[in-house]
């Protein structure tokens, strides 16, 4: 669907333009277009990953590296499943590289989930009373990093989608300080805007690092960042002594 110059004096690709349809509204017209012209989406699809979201963990790890071979990591509202597939090379959970620890990946979800070769995938709510147990029992211990790239279903309304995804990533920490091994890695998405502070605060003592990031595949003109919180102190651990808040 990409038009190309082909007049002899090389090849430059052109926007794709895309006609509105009878009974489709003008903003799901605009969607289709960005995706279609979006460089991220048509590298997913070359290198066989789920979605464009699979960058964005690459890129966090690409400069932060807490997915190291042999680790256990828990991928939170995992659907698609990009993110595990990453996860999946990056801790070796595949055994490709004989040298190297194996790692494990365990990827929940409230919906179902098609198998991703490496990944163990489970249809599960993290908030309920036993999620925990039941992830460090199918983990066979503690996790090493706890990921999240959910977001709340969006009501149009930029302060109260704001909020949404704040409860919904201050729920995942929750989850993630009663699974995670001392020294244990913390990532996820928040919307920029202004009432995540207490939830900062709570991170900056209970991790040795905290970085707020927006990575290069995240789009301009999203609100999106992605918190990584390096470092875990452990429950009772927690101290405002030692930040490195980047």
């Amino acid at each position: 669907m990409t038009e190309k110059n082909t007049s002899g004096r090389g090849q430059r690709e052109l926007r794709v333009r895309v006609k509105t349809a009878k009974g489709r509204k003008l903003s799901s017209t605009l969607w289709l277009e960005r995706q279609l012209n979006d460089p991220y989406v048509q590298r997913a699809k070359r290198e066989g990953y789920r979605g464009r979201a699979a960058y964005k963990i690459l890129e966090l790890d690409d400069k932060y590296g807490f997915l190291k071979p042999g680790a256990r990591v828990v991928d939170l509202g995992c659907a698609p499943g990009g993110w595990c597939q990453v996860a999946v090379v990056r801790v070796n959970a595949l055994g490709q590289n004989p040298k190297k620890p194996v790692g494990t990946v365990l990827g929940v979800d409230l919906q179902e989930v098609e198998p991703i070769a490496g990944a163990e995938i489970h249809q599960l709510d993290f908030l309920a009373d036993d999620a925990d147990e039941k992830v460090k029992t199918w983990l066979g211990g503690p996790a090493d990093v706890v990921m999240s790239d959910m977001a709340a279903a969006a009501s149009g309304h930029k302060g109260t989608d704001h909020l949404r995804i704040i409860a919904l990533v201050e729920a995942a920490l929750a989850f993630a300080f009663d699974v995670l091994e001392d020294g244990g890695t913390f990532v996820a998405k928040v919307l920029a805007g202004g009432a995540e502070n207490e939830m900062q605060t709570l991170l900056k003592k209970s991790f040795r690092k905290v970085a707020n990031v927006k990575p290069p595949a995240s789009r301009a003109d999203s609100s999106e960042k992605f918190v990584v919180a390096m470092g875990f102190r452990g429950r009772g651990g927690q101290s405002d002594q030692d930040d490195d808040a980047a």
